[in-house]
């Protein structure tokens, strides 16, 4: 007997056949700096209607019709939940001292919202720092997943208006990204070609070689390290990664 998944967890959760374990969305690991599977930021970008905030902070980077004014502007805070905050902490100098503010991770700040208010109207505050002023306006917050023509009931296929065909990775890491060069082996999982060329030898042990590595020969794999310089640096890199950086094909890119 097959059981058929059809409230919203179970699809969310539900894994295809021949899919691998990180093609559902609680594998994630939800690094969006600079992101493995998918960068969660890019969900919130649209997620009120007729504006789009950037997926790393609150400014207004698009506003359509009458909301139009509010490009430009700060969105700070959402249904008397700020968006940001005042950090205090030691510095060189004191051991209590202001060091400004930061932006809180939309995934956070935005749940409570969105489980309660979708397709509801809620205030939103906008900071305008031309001339240091802030603006109350409503603002709805649109459904994150299509609702089935047939039945009515909520799929697990996220809206196009929130998201479109590949910008849940489009902000992934890249090569002119710091995080491109440092995540990988002895690390972090790499969203890049690692550990390439690889062999198994008479005893067991694989040989092969680090893909920022400048040479393949002699055959041997040695961890990533920027500082090494038998490897790519951080400058080589973002001057010319495309010259620099090899096809994998199969596993291999000397042949």
């Amino acid at each position: 007997m097959a059981i058929e998944p059809r409230n919203l967890t179970a699809q969310l959760h539900h894994r295809a056949a021949g899919n691998p374990p990180s093609t559902v969305p609680d594998s994630a690991i939800s690094n969006c700096f600079p992101g493995l599977e998918f960068d969660f930021r890019n969900l919130w970008r649209r997620i009120f209607e007729g504006i789009e905030v950037h997926e790393a902070n609150g400014m207004v980077i698009r506003a359509e019709g009458a909301l139009s004014r509010l490009q430009g502007r700060y969105l700070i805070s959402v249904g008397g939940t700020p968006n940001l905050i005042g950090v205090r902490g030691p510095s060189p100098t004191q051991d209590d001292a202001d060091l400004g503010i930061t932006w809180l991770e939309w995934s956070n700040f935005l749940a409570g919202l969105v489980a309660s208010s979708t397709g509801e109207t809620v205030p939103a505050v906008f900071y305008d720092p031309a001339d240091d002023g802030q603006e109350t306006v409503d603002v709805r917050i649109r459904p994150i997943f299509v609702s089935s023509a047939v039945t009515g009931d909520v799929t697990a296929l996220i809206d196009e208006i929130i998201a479109g065909p590949g910008e849940l990775t489009q902000s992934l890491c890249s090569p002119w990204q710091n995080d491109y060069r440092e995540c990988g082996c002895y690390y972090w999982a790499a969203s890049r070609p690692d550990y390439v060329n690889v062999e198994t030898t008479a005893t067991g042990v694989s040989t092969g070689n680090n893909w920022m590595a400048r040479s393949r020969e002699p055959k041997q794999y040695r961890p990533d390290n920027p500082s090494d310089a038998s490897q790519i640096s951080y400058e080589e890199l973002f001057r010319n990664w495309q010259g620099l950086l090899r096809f994998i094909v199969e596993g291999r890119d000397h042949d």
